[in-house]
Protein backbone atom coordinates (compact mmCIF):
# COMPACT_ATOMS: atom_id res chain seq x y z
CA UNK A 1 0.00 0.00 0.00
CA UNK A 2 1.66 3.50 -0.88
CA UNK A 3 1.46 6.19 1.28
CA UNK A 4 1.06 8.92 -1.23
CA UNK A 5 -1.78 11.05 -0.89
CA UNK A 6 -4.25 10.67 -3.53
CA UNK A 7 -4.87 14.49 -4.99
CA UNK A 8 -7.88 15.47 -6.46
CA UNK A 9 -7.99 16.40 -10.18
CA UNK A 10 -10.72 18.71 -9.96
CA UNK A 11 -10.41 22.95 -10.00
CA UNK A 12 -11.32 24.02 -7.01
CA UNK A 13 -11.15 27.23 -8.22
CA UNK A 14 -14.19 29.79 -7.20
CA UNK A 15 -15.66 32.41 -9.42
CA UNK A 16 -16.76 35.68 -7.71
CA UNK A 17 -20.80 36.12 -7.48
CA UNK A 18 -20.47 39.63 -5.82
CA UNK A 19 -17.27 41.71 -6.61
CA UNK A 20 -16.03 45.57 -5.26
CA UNK A 21 -16.34 48.77 -6.69
CA UNK A 22 -13.32 49.15 -8.34
CA UNK A 23 -13.51 45.62 -9.76
CA UNK A 24 -17.43 46.48 -10.99
CA UNK A 25 -15.93 49.45 -12.66
CA UNK A 26 -13.18 47.41 -14.56
CA UNK A 27 -15.98 45.06 -15.40
CA UNK A 28 -18.17 47.58 -16.92
CA UNK A 29 -15.04 49.91 -18.48
CA UNK A 30 -15.96 52.44 -16.21
CA UNK A 31 -14.34 54.17 -13.72
CA UNK A 32 -14.94 53.26 -9.47
CA UNK A 33 -15.89 57.16 -9.27
CA UNK A 34 -18.74 56.75 -12.34
CA UNK A 35 -20.05 53.81 -10.32
CA UNK A 36 -20.31 55.65 -7.34
CA UNK A 37 -22.14 58.47 -8.91
CA UNK A 38 -24.72 56.20 -10.28
CA UNK A 39 -25.49 54.58 -6.97
CA UNK A 40 -26.34 58.29 -5.48
CA UNK A 41 -28.48 58.94 -8.37
CA UNK A 42 -29.71 55.81 -8.88
CA UNK A 43 -29.30 55.62 -12.28
CA UNK A 44 -26.43 52.63 -11.67
CA UNK A 45 -26.89 49.09 -11.81
CA UNK A 46 -28.57 47.02 -8.69
CA UNK A 47 -25.46 46.65 -5.83
CA UNK A 48 -25.94 45.14 -2.04
CA UNK A 49 -24.28 46.46 1.12
CA UNK A 50 -22.84 43.60 3.21
CA UNK A 51 -21.37 45.08 6.18
CA UNK A 52 -20.38 48.18 5.55
CA UNK A 53 -19.06 46.93 1.60
CA UNK A 54 -20.90 47.71 -1.42
CA UNK A 55 -20.82 44.98 -3.49
CA UNK A 56 -22.09 44.17 -7.11
CA UNK A 57 -22.95 40.69 -8.51
CA UNK A 58 -21.63 40.22 -11.63
CA UNK A 59 -25.13 39.06 -13.25
CA UNK A 60 -26.71 42.63 -12.19
CA UNK A 61 -23.81 44.46 -13.63
CA UNK A 62 -24.40 42.56 -17.09
CA UNK A 63 -28.39 43.20 -17.06
CA UNK A 64 -27.68 47.23 -16.63
CA UNK A 65 -25.01 46.90 -19.20
CA UNK A 66 -27.56 44.97 -21.51
CA UNK A 67 -29.76 47.56 -20.79
CA UNK A 68 -27.82 49.72 -23.58
CA UNK A 69 -27.87 47.12 -26.47
CA UNK A 70 -28.69 49.11 -29.41
CA UNK A 71 -27.78 47.43 -33.04
CA UNK A 72 -28.18 50.82 -34.98
CA UNK A 73 -29.03 54.84 -34.12
CA UNK A 74 -32.11 54.44 -34.20
CA UNK A 75 -32.94 51.15 -32.21
CA UNK A 76 -34.42 51.89 -29.03
CA UNK A 77 -33.09 48.74 -27.86
CA UNK A 78 -34.54 47.27 -24.26
CA UNK A 79 -34.19 50.32 -21.94
CA UNK A 80 -31.48 52.68 -21.12
CA UNK A 81 -28.74 53.42 -19.05
CA UNK A 82 -28.72 56.92 -18.08
CA UNK A 83 -25.91 59.09 -17.22
CA UNK A 84 -24.63 59.38 -13.93
CA UNK A 85 -25.98 62.85 -13.02
CA UNK A 86 -29.08 63.69 -10.97
CA UNK A 87 -32.69 63.78 -13.45
CA UNK A 88 -33.48 66.68 -14.39
CA UNK A 89 -36.65 68.66 -12.70
CA UNK A 90 -39.32 69.08 -14.66
CA UNK A 91 -40.32 73.07 -15.28
CA UNK A 92 -43.63 74.00 -13.41
CA UNK A 93 -46.26 75.20 -15.71
CA UNK A 94 -47.64 78.73 -14.50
Amino acid sequence: MSNDIKRSTTDTTITPRYVTTPDAAIHLGLSPRTLEKHRCYGTGPIYRKLGGRVVYAIDDLDAWATLGTRRSTSDPGLGETRPAKPARAKAAKD
